[in-house]
């Protein structure tokens, strides 16, 4: 089982997971054009994926789904909520091709999928963990304002995490472009996770057993891959744990690159 980061930003966001011949897309943030270049750097044709899950229905997670739909009659899954709003906006091209996740079940996939509740400012969003024959799990969650009991049994026994580390405090604080009510939301309990406070969860999943960790969603007007590497290898080093011993570290970037395909 292998995870690509296609895209991660406030912009855009795409992932797939699976083997080279068989997977699941998380999102498509993208264009349809640049979802295929990004998984051809992954050395994986469109043809792989199997199905599409979507956490929620941001246009930064469903940008490209549209005409992704228009080419394919991969099975989309999403919550009942986003799934209306997928619908109701003409978000995807095939109603029948579109799936609630209380039935991931039926998906022929290699490794099991579950769906779970994160808080954040949208209709319904969520977050997947996967988990392999052998027992490795993977928890992917982003866009959310506060790590909730919901959020902690998803990604309870996780080897692999991929989370959002969107922005740092003092660069939020300080961006004189972005309105009070916008920086509020922001660092709301619906909003987005600062690398503080994704420092502060992974020190505890890295204690609990989680050996890699791949930081997602980083926006590029309050954040940058340097700090939020720095914030969250500094606070699991105050805590004992050593980089590359105890666990690894990697930032998702805009473009995909072949640094981020990572097999698991």
């Amino acid at each position: 089982m292998r995870i690509a980061s296609l895209c991660s930003s406030s912009a855009a966001n795409s992932s797939y997971i699976g083997s080279a011949d068989s997977g699941v897309l998380v999102d498509v943030g993208c264009s349809y054009k640049s979802l295929l270049n990004r998984l051809s750097l992954c050395r994986t044709d469109i043809s792989a994926v199997k199905v599409v899950l979507i956490t929620h229905e941001h246009t930064d997670h469903i940008k490209g789904l549209k005409q992704f739909t228009k080419h394919s009659d991969v099975p989309v899954y999403a919550s009942r909520k986003t799934g209306e709003f997928l619908l109701a906006g003409g978000h995807i091209s095939k109603r029948e091709n579109l799936f609630e996740l209380s039935e991931l079940g039926r998906i022929p996939a290699d490794f099991e999928i579950k769906a779970f509740r994160t808080p954040h400012d949208s209709v319904e969003s969520v977050g997947f963990s996967f988990v392999a024959p052998s027992g490795y799990k993977i928890a992917y969650f982003t866009d959310l304002g506060e790590i909730t009991d919901s959020v902690r049994e998803g990604a309870k026994g996780a080897d692999f995490v991929f989370i959002e580390a969107n922005y740092a405090p003092d660069v939020l604080a300080g961006n004189a472009l972005y309105p009070a009510y916008v920086k509020e939301r922001i660092a709301s309990p619906v909003g987005h996770l600062s690398n503080d406070d994704s420092a502060l969860y992974i020190s505890h999943l890295v204690s609990n057993g989680t050996t890699r960790v791949m930081l997602a969603h980083l926006s590029r007007e309050n954040n940058s891959p340097k700090r939020a590497f720095v914030a969250v290898a500094g606070k699991l080093s105050e805590r004992g744990m050593r980089l590359n011993r105890d666990y690894t570290l990697d930032v998702a970037g805009v473009d995909n690159t072949a640094g981020e395909y990572i097999a698991v």
